[in-house]
């Protein structure tokens, strides 16, 4: 089968090139940039380039043009933003010819939207955050003097669309332990993102849950456990090992993709307290960047996948290897330049200390996999690094204009 894989510098995309290929399907990467990592695998049949999700149509109708010249190709989109795309624009893409594995377009939405799945989760006898919702300044007004400290903001939904059809993505959450922290981060939030929920900070470690469904039927299952975070406040694992899935874990997280009728592969996260005890924080519906792990560990989900894209279903299969090691070393890096920085505004956490950071990222660990680098595949992580580059000084370059703009006078 022919597959078209997406958000070519995601890891997942380079797991995914890997799996197919073994498989023995042709796989093609696309990226909105002239190359991508997953893009330079020795899997990778060919490379595109393809709009940016910020202009949907363009970009659908790009990959309608592609789809056209083999029907019966697979689309994989990697990213939420890549996911709504092909979501709004399924029928122009399967009356082409094109094989998306999705969930009904309004259950896409229903996962993507924070506060819909933290009372969903709640009306299950499942534990969430206590949690508002912001819509305007005068609402942030409001909540700032008369919620309880700490919590954290984060927008409603990780990508949103405008009445004309593109897309932004919304970024990161922000914490605050103050009024004045809270303004400031609801400030800052409100310039890329339209509406923004509030929870109580919720102590302890990030846990997903990783899933196979179809149409609401679990067919394989997968969890680790996180030594490191790329972002120590809880996010995007660094360093990760694979385990058996908890119990309660396990049945909060089937019940709530199971309400959502999901279909496709998808990450539940909760936060669990010290006491062990798992509270709900979101869904997200699509390939998750720790997806590598699970490939080494032997939970396939990119090959099962293309099976239930080719066949219909696929046969359960919930069996994998435990205590298995995998790193993303451009993540750990990273993880490394963030905890020197020191914790972020508000953040009342845990925060990892710096030398004892240094020692764990500098001492190797016998037996890891790595995300991206393979002996018989090394170029992906060289791509990984040099994106990792080229993010930075087009960081800094803004960062240039901005101050240029702020003490520039006419």
């Amino acid at each position: 089968m022919r597959i078209l894989v997406l958000d070519g510098n995601q890891n997942q995309a380079v797991a995914c090139v890997r799996s197919l290929a073994k498989q023995g399907h042709t796989v093609l990467v696309g990226n909105t940039t002239s190359w991508s990592k997953a893009g330079w695998s020795r899997y990778c049949s060919d490379s595109f380039q393809y709009p940016s999700p910020q202009d949907g149509d363009r970009m659908a109708s790009y990959l309608i043009d592609m789809v056209r010249k083999e029907p019966g190709t697979l689309v994989l989109p990697m990213s939420d933003a890549s996911n709504l795309v092909l979501s709004l624009n399924r029928d122009a893409l399967q009356q082409a010819g094109a094989r998306l594995v999705l969930p009904a377009h309004d259950d896409l939405l229903r996962a993507a939207d924070k506060e819909y799945t933290t009372k969903l989760a709640e009306s299950m006898g499942i534990e969430v955050p206590e949690s508002w919702l912001v819509t305007n300044p005068a609402k942030a007004r409001e909540l700032a003097a008369s919620v309880k400290f700490p919590v954290v903001l984060k927008p409603r939904s990780s990508e949103e669309q405008s009445s004309q059809g593109s897309t932004r993505t919304t970024g990161r959450p922000r914490y605050a332990q103050s009024s004045s922290e809270f303004l400031s981060a609801y400030d800052e939030m409100s310039q890329r993102c339209s509406e923004i929920i509030v929870q109580e900070f919720i102590e302890g470690s990030g846990v997903g849950y990783f899933a196979l469904m179809c149409h609401g039927d679990l067919r394989a299952e997968f969890a680790h456990h996180r030594i490191r975070d790329v972002h120590p406040t809880g996010s995007g694992s660094a360093v990760r090992v694979s385990v058996a899935p908890e119990p309660k874990i396990r049945d909060a997280a089937i019940a709530i993709l199971r309400k959502l009728n999901w279909h496709g592969v998808a990450m539940v996260e909760f936060r669990q307290r010290p006491d062990g005890q798992p509270v709900f924080l979101e869904v997200n519906g699509r390939f998750w960047n720790s997806l590598p792990l699970a490939c080494y560990a032997g939970a396939d989900f990119p090959a099962m996948l293309a099976k239930i894209a080719e066949h219909g279903d696929v046969e359960p299969s919930m069996d994998y290897r435990k205590g298995v090691r995998c790193r993303w070393v451009v993540g750990d890096f990273r993880h490394l330049v963030e905890v020197w920085r020191g914790a972020p505004q508000g953040y009342p956490g845990k925060f990892p200390g710096k030398l004892r950071t240094l020692l764990d990222v500098l001492t190797p660990v016998p037996g890891t996999y790595h995300d991206n680098f393979m002996l018989t595949d090394p170029l992906p992580e060289l791509g990984d690094w040099l994106s990792l580059f080229q993010r930075a000084l087009q960081s800094g370059s803004k960062e240039k204009v901005h101050a240029q703009g702020r003490y520039s006078h006419p």
